[in-house]
C-alpha cells in the first residue's frame, strides 16, 4: 500500500485533549478503511503565517500511514466536513523516516539551548573585530558637507512640476 504524510490543523480554542482526540478520530476512520497509522505526532498549538477562519493559531497535528488511497481520500473529506478542522495537507512519500519529524527535532534543539552556529564561541560579547563602519561601506569617500555633485539641488525642494493633487 502507499505511504502518507497527514497534517492537519484543528482550531486553537479546542483543548489539548479534544486536539488529540480528533488524531485518534482520523486514525480510526483510516483503520476502518483498510489502512494503518504508523506514527502520530501533535505539535502543540503554533502560530499560523496567516489568519485561517478569524484564527491566528492552530493546534497541529502529524500522521504517518500507510493505507490504499479509498481510505486517504475518505479521511480528507471527513476531515472538510468537520467543524474543527481548518486545514488538511496529504503528502505521499516513498518511504517514512525513522524517529521524530523534523518539527519535534527542532523543538529538542531549541530546548537544549545549545547554539551549533556560532561563527567563534571565543567572542560571545559581541565583538566583531575590526572596525565595522569601514568593513560595511568599503571605500566610498568621505561625504561632503555642501558638495552636491552632479545632482544638484536639495532631495526636500519641490521642482517645477504640477502639485500632486492636479494629476489623475
Amino acid at each position: 500500500m502507499p505511504l502518507y504524510e497527514h497534517v492537519l490543523i484543528a482550531r486553537q480554542d479546542l483543548s489539548n485533549t479534544q486536539a488529540e482526540g480528533l488524531i485518534e478520530h482520523f486514525s480510526t476512520v483510516l483503520s476502518d478503511n483498510g489502512g494503518t497509522v504508523k506514527e502520530s505526532e501533535y505539535w502543540g498549538v503554533r502560530t499560523l503565517a496567516y489568519k485561517i477562519n478569524k484564527n491566528r493559531k492552530g493546534h497541529y497535528a502529524f500522521l504517518r500511514t500507510d493505507a490504499p488511497s479509498a481510505a486517504v481520500q475518505e479521511m480528507e473529506r471527513l476531515a472538510r466536513l468537520h467543524d474543527d478542522v481548518m486545514r488538511v495537507l496529504t503528502v505521499r512519500v516513498d518511504a517514512h523516516n525513522e524517529g521524530p519529524s523534523v518539527q519535534m527535532q527542532r523543538r529538542d534543539e531549541r530546548d537544549r539551548g545549545d547554539r551549533g552556529d556560532r561563527r567563534d564561541g571565543d567572542r560571545r560579547d559581541g565583538d566583531r573585530g575590526g572596525d565595522r563602519r569601514s568593513a560595511d561601506r568599503g571605500d566610498r569617500g568621505e561625504r561632503g558637507g555642501d558638495d552636491r555633485g552632479e545632482r544638484g539641488g536639495d532631495r526636500g525642494e519641490r521642482s517645477e512640476r504640477a502639485p500632486r493633487g492636479d494629476r489623475f
